[in-house]
């Protein structure tokens, strides 16, 4: 397996640390995206969206983080992380699809307004944009605190790719100025 990869980026991490915690490997490709590697032709055929994570297994071409770690899952039948059971995996799915239409976008935006911007030249963070973010940050950042009450994991009683999911929200959250001091649950449990 072949994984493109850009270090920063939240959904290559949580893809690594799945690989990590399965004991997969792969040979990792690092895309410079500071450079615009991601639209270079050989690329785009892999990716027509441009973006990290890629996996190249043989033949099979995937994106999208978290299909990718469902498919990681495939490689050792009988993981916890994504178990057999319907319900289960429903559960699962549906915080994982949470975090991506929800939770991460609303981080994404504020890390790319406070973070990446000034990095790759586009000026300081842009308040207009920055305040409607935080505010769907603190609903959904409160939706988990909720949910996390009482529970050590998103999921069951031991880590699922739930987890991995929703957590790579919180792996800049200091260096973002995300705010985590109301949510003490989210707290503990990252």
């Amino acid at each position: 397996m072949r994984l493109y990869t850009f270090p920063m980026s939240n959904n290559v991490m949580k893809v690594v640390a799945v690989m990590n915690h399965l004991g997969l490997s792969s040979d990792s490709h690092f895309i410079d995206l500071t450079k615009g590697a991601q639209l270079a032709a050989d690329f785009v055929k892999k990716n027509p969206n441009h973006m990290v994570p890629t996996l190249e297994d043989g033949d099979f071409m995937l994106w999208e983080s978290n299909a990718i770690m469902q498919y990681l899952c495939s490689k050792k039948p009988g993981s916890t992380l994504y178990p057999n059971d319907p319900k289960v995996q429903a559960d699962i799915n549906r915080w994982m699809f949470w975090q991506l239409a929800h939770l991460g976008a609303a981080v994404g935006t504020i890390q790319y307004e406070r973070m990446v911007k000034g990095m790759v030249g586009g000026g300081p963070a842009d308040d207009a944009v920055v305040q409607p973010a935080l505010e769907r940050y603190k609903r959904f950042a409160a939706v988990l605190d909720g949910h996390l009450t009482g529970r050590e994991w998103i999921v069951g009683n031991e880590p699922t790719l739930a987890d991995f999911a929703v957590g790579s929200c919180f792996i800049y959250a200091v260096a973002a100025d995300l705010p985590l001091e109301p949510y003490a649950q989210v707290r503990r449990w990252y």
